[in-house]
């Protein structure tokens, strides 16, 4: 009962889209097809490329207004494109906005809104009239020719028709509403090479951030620890020297607490070292991918059963952010999940290298809830793999992080 009450509902944001969204369909659909009627004729005139660099900035202007009507009333956030950038002189900047994308994917979407919005707007206004005309008939006919009407079955028939056709208007604007969405997506926002331009830049830009904190906090701790450890080192040597002063002759007892305060301070000066290097360089990774895998779900808190098919060596960056990944998920399980087991699956063939994390904890994950998804499926971006998160409340949560063996 409630999910067919859902289907007979309409929210008041497709109704208004369906009504107002009419005029600026019209004036858009009017004006993409004089600029493609108009620019084809002038074509041959000097007046015809300038007259088509206008027409695609309207477009572009066009296209703002409805992305906004549509995030307004159909909540559906469209992506703004990215601006082309402009060069001096005024050839060269009508080369640019010729060759933009965006501008001719705005003109289709003028002309291809234009049908979309005359439907819209018959499904919202024109067919609840036309259901209350129906309805209403044999009203409507008592009052155009009263007495007695002998045959009273196109009465009911047109009643039964004008409730059958009131109770699709609603499937008729939710129906034209996702129209209208995937509209919007596939043709304001930006073409697909834009947005893996996009989503490249922003995953260098945060690889770039943490490299530059990873160097920053390196640097830092060799200062204030490791160089501090050598300095304390060299003290303890230092006076482990004029232990040995000739002139008074050796202090044996005082050597010894030195030796064995230098051995120690050195060797935590070499944990020291492996601890600031550890996050470089995995030494785990020495051995091989697998090898390295199982050692993480080996020291895992939560029991982790492995399974692996590394037919193709990964190539050594790509190996890198598997691990890292599968570190970071394995953790987030312990802190996290509330599991009490989980399954790591690797598989690389064809060119493509896929780690599959799964726990029965509690669920309910998700990227940008804290738990470090964001920023690994950022890390992710930027070696060109993606990160997939399929966790329902209860759980399981299933997390898949997919990247090429070889990067170029």
């Amino acid at each position: 009962m409630t999910e067919r009450r859902r289907h007979l509902s309409v929210r008041g944001g497709e109704w208004a889209f369906a009504v107002v969204g009419l005029p600026l369909a019209l004036l858009g659909g009017v004006y993409a097809f004089a600029v493609l009627y108009a620019g084809t004729l002038l074509s041959l005139t000097v007046l015809g490329l300038p007259f088509v660099v206008a027409g695609l900035l309207g477009a572009r202007g066009l296209g703002t207004l409805h992305r906004r009507l549509v995030g307004r009333l159909l909540g559906e956030y469209v992506e703004v494109p990215g601006k082309p950038p402009l060069p001096a002189g005024l050839i060269a900047r009508g080369r640019v906005v010729l060759t933009d994308p965006a501008g001719w994917r705005a003109l289709f979407y003028l002309v291809l809104r234009l049908p979309l919005g005359v439907l819209g707007f018959a499904a919202a206004v024109a067919l609840p009239l036309g259901c209350g005309w129906l309805i209403g008939f044999p009203l409507w006919i008592r009052l155009l020719q009263p007495g007695p009407r002998p045959d009273g079955r196109l009465d009911a028939a047109s009643t039964a028709l004008g409730l059958l056709l009131l109770c699709a208007v609603p499937v008729a604007i939710r129906s034209l509403s996702a129209a209208n969405r995937h509209l919007a997506r596939l043709l304001l926002g930006p073409a697909r090479a834009q947005r893996r331009v996009r989503e490249l830049e922003t995953a260098r830009a945060t690889l770039l951030a943490d490299n530059t904190d990873l160097f920053r906090r390196l640097e830092r701790d060799l200062h204030d620890g490791t160089q501090a450890r050598l300095v304390a080192l060299a003290i303890t040597l230092s006076l482990a020297e004029d232990a040995l002063s000739p002139t008074a002759g050796p202090d044996l007892p005082r050597l010894r607490v030195l030796v064995d305060r230098a051995r120690t301070q050195t060797d935590d000066t070499v944990a020291e070292l492996r601890r600031l290097t550890r996050g470089i360089h995995p030494v785990a990774l020495d051995g091989g991918l697998d090898e390295a895998l199982t050692g993480l779900a080996a020291t895992s808190s939560v029991p982790v059963g492995v399974h692996l098919d590394l037919r193709e060596r990964p190539h050594p960056v790509a190996a890198r952010a598997v691990y890292f990944c599968a570190a970071e998920l394995l953790t987030n399980i312990a802190k996290h999940s509330g599991a009490r087991s989980a399954e790591l699956t690797a598989r690389a063939a064809d060119g493509r290298i896929r780690l599959t994390v799964r726990d029965d904890g509690r669920g309910d994950a998700a990227l940008g809830t804290g738990t470090g998804l964001t920023g690994l499926a950022e890390r992710l971006a930027a070696v060109d793999g993606i990160l997939r998160v399929d966790s329902p409340p209860g759980g399981p949560t299933v997390v898949t992080a997919e990247l090429p063996t070889r990067l170029c």
